[in-house]
């Protein structure tokens, strides 16, 4: 009776959890949320870039790189620090970054510098807060469009002039969940950057360094912008966060990627009450249904109608011939017909052949289906455990580590059809 009592009371204590395996994390009011910065990617190239192969803004000491696992660094990820300063529930307004020197104008004849080719080649930025990737918010004068894949774009290309104008300002918009159980604390559960291009006119501070060399970049407290829009002015009486109509605004301009650039970013922070932490990866899995799912079905049926009708095709064509060559095997045959059986005909023409080991190499044979079984059993266990949920996206990496230990495991079973099909081989 003890024990069972016992038991109960262990059973009471044990708590349920988010299967994937990662535990979240509460942040209290004004605790620093760190920003990191990953590689960057572009469909026109597939080759990723260093966020800092390009001369955005640093960190004090420099970037530091973080704790990546085998499967990061096999995927390409390169995870740094980053200079942005944000905490939790503390919105900013136009908050100042630093004065980087991005290099020589565009000119004709002219090698363009590294910012303008990395927007020709369209690089996006991809940045990670709390180990969410950041979606990318797209606005203009009638729609409003997030992205939750790719991260967002370096720059863009203007289509009247084509030249290339840099993102120096984001708005960095985080929601948040309140903790049932700690009321005071947070969890952050989505993550989304909205680009802008501001030229910003302004008068660095007096350390500031005017003959930067191309590529270096200076960081400073304060700069005075002689030009603000609404959310840069400090004369405003009521502070506002940038908006797309003050960036576009008449008499406003881009910012062209050359020269030296002022880079900006306001903090927005709201409450989310419907969305929970364990569902925050959701609408990344299903690209907030970017692609209709009937898309997907449609694809599959027709594969599957066009495999059907093909296999019935060829099983009628065999079972025909099959059924022509028993009826004469098995009726009683006259003299004539059995001068004639002395030629082989149908499947007895090939039936020394079906289990006759190649003349070149059976060794080779054996082996390339014992890889093809290898692979075939690790491809079968990596859909598995990823339907049960052991390898979430929340951790980076875990499907290629995954897979190399499953391959690594199927090597028993590689051996076993190796040999055993060349024993079958009158191998020795």
């Amino acid at each position: 009776m003890r024990s069972l009592i016992a038991a109960a009371l262990l059973v009471q204590g044990v708590q349920g959890f988010y299967l994937p395996g990662v535990n979240p994390y509460s942040f209290s009011e004004g605790e620093a949320v760190k920003l990191k910065v990953n590689k960057m990617t572009s469909q026109k190239t597939l080759l990723p870039v260093d966020y800092y192969r390009l001369p955005f803004c640093q960190p004090e000491g420099g970037p530091k790189m973080d704790h990546e696992n085998l499967g990061e660094f096999l995927a390409g990820d390169r995870i740094e620090s980053s200079p942005y300063r944000i905490n939790m529930k503390v919105d900013m307004y136009c908050e100042q970054l630093c004065i980087s020197n991005l290099g020589r104008g565009e000119q004709k004849g002219v090698s363009p510098n590294k910012m303008v080719r990395a927007i020709r080649k369209n690089y996006h930025n991809n940045w990670i807060v709390d180990n969410i990737p950041a979606a990318s918010k797209v606005e203009d004068d009638t729609t409003v469009t997030t992205r939750y894949w790719q991260g967002f774009p370096v720059g863009f290309i203007a289509k009247d002039t084509k030249r290339a104008y840099v993102h120096n300002h984001v708005n960095i918009e985080i929601q948040y969940h309140s903790v049932e159980t700690e009321p005071d604390k947070g969890r952050i559960v989505r993550f989304t950057v909205e680009p802008f291009s501001i030229k910003h006119d302004f008068e660095a501070s007096a350390d500031d360094d005017d003959d930067a060399e191309e590529g270096t970049v200076k960081g400073f407290k304060v700069a005075d912008i002689t030009n603000p829009i609404e959310s840069c002015n400090p004369g405003m009486s009521a502070k506002q966060h940038t908006r797309y109509e003050m960036v576009y605004a008449r008499g406003r301009e881009p910012q062209p990627a050359s020269g030296r650039v002022l880079f900006t970013y306001d903090v927005i922070w709201n409450e989310n009450p419907d969305l929970h932490w364990a569902s925050r990866w959701d609408i990344y899995l299903s690209m907030d249904n970017a692609i209709p799912a009937k898309v997907h079905w449609l694809s599959i049926l027709n594969s599957l109608v066009i495999v059907v009708v093909l296999s019935a095709m060829i099983g009628a064509i065999l079972v025909r011939n099959l059924r022509r060559d028993f009826g004469r095997y098995n009726r009683l045959a006259s003299d004539e017909e059995k001068a004639e059986d002395l030629e082989e005909f149908g499947w007895k023409l090939v039936h020394a052949d079906v289990f006759r080991p190649p003349s070149f190499s059976p060794l080779l044979l054996a082996v390339c289906c014992g890889t093809g079984a290898q692979l075939f059993c690790m491809s079968i266990l990596t859909v598995l455990f990823s339907a049960m949920g052991f390898l979430s996206p929340s951790n980076r990496g875990a499907l290629i580590m995954a897979q190399l230990l499953l391959y690594v495991l199927m090597g028993s079973v590689a051996g076993y059809v190796t040999s055993r099909l060349y024993k079958t081989f009158k191998g020795k």
